[in-house]
């Protein structure tokens, strides 16, 4: 906690009348961008199993939530104190059975999402997901707060069927040239309920796919000009690198 309390003196100091030009004229909204980026580059790290970046881009992250706790506290909306108070208090009421009664079944019985919809007052157990969220993830934790009260497939098999139903029905839109863009929508959001069973992040997953192709298409450009060649001589090269690629693997 030393550590914890030197930093938010740091920051009061950067942010102080004889402190740092920059972070005196940051607010709120123009530290966004940086805390998005921050957040992705923790992201990247855990997806690169890189514990030493993560470590080091988990201490920019904490900057980022003392700097906005900072300038909420100048303003007088709330302090730090006020932030850790108001999660340890929440994470003792959605948890009494292990920290107030063992006996208390209450958060067992219940869903998670049930619960902070009582709690939050919301209309919907799906409200509290923001809309700035990427869309593949945003329509995942939909799917989670769905499967929370119980709307959810029970078998992967299911899943998949809708999977094949919700294709068909693209190629059908397709043929008509009407309602494509609905229909392409439906199949993404049903590969991402499959990506759910399968417990699979789908970001995660096309992220892969796509630094894959990347791979692939640069290692055609170091052997031929594609400009100067047929897409069946490409398609060609590309699966010999694929079947090379697999036999590698």
């Amino acid at each position: 906690m030393n550590k914890f309390d030197e930093l938010i003196k740091i920051v009061k100091k950067l942010r102080a009348p004889d402190g740092c030009e920059w972070d005196r004229e940051q607010t709120h909204e123009s530290l966004i961008p940086y805390l998005l980026e921050e957040t992705h580059e923790v992201i990247e790290s855990i997806e690169n199993k890189d514990f030493k970046s993560l470590k080091e881009e988990l201490g920019d992250l904490m900057l980022h939530v003392i700097f906005q706790a900072d300038l909420a506290d100048e303003n007088n909306k709330f302090s730090v104190e006020e932030i850790l108070d108001g999660i340890n208090k929440k994470l003792i009421n959605r948890h009494p059975h292990i920290f107030l009664d063992s006996s208390d079944n209450t958060s067992k019985q219940g869903s998670w999402e049930a619960t902070k919809k009582k709690e939050k007052k919301r209309d919907s157990v799906l409200e509290g997901v923001p809309k700035s969220l990427p869309a593949l993830l945003q329509s995942r934790r939909i799917q989670e707060k769905a499967a929370d009260v119980g709307f959810d497939w029970e078998k992967n098999s299911q899943v998949i069927a809708k999977v094949d139903e919700e294709i068909a029905e693209l190629k059908d839109a397709i043929k008509i040239n009407k309602g494509i863009n609905e229909e392409f929508g439906d199949v993404l959001f049903s590969l991402v309920n499959l990506s759910r069973h399968l417990d699979i992040d789908p970001e995660s997953s096309l992220k892969k796919s796509t630094i894959k192709f990347i791979s692939r298409f640069k290692e055609i450009e170091k052997k031929v000009d594609i400009e100067k060649l047929s897409l069946e001589e490409l398609d060609k090269i590309w699966n010999e690198n694929k079947e090379k690629y697999n036999l590698e693997k």
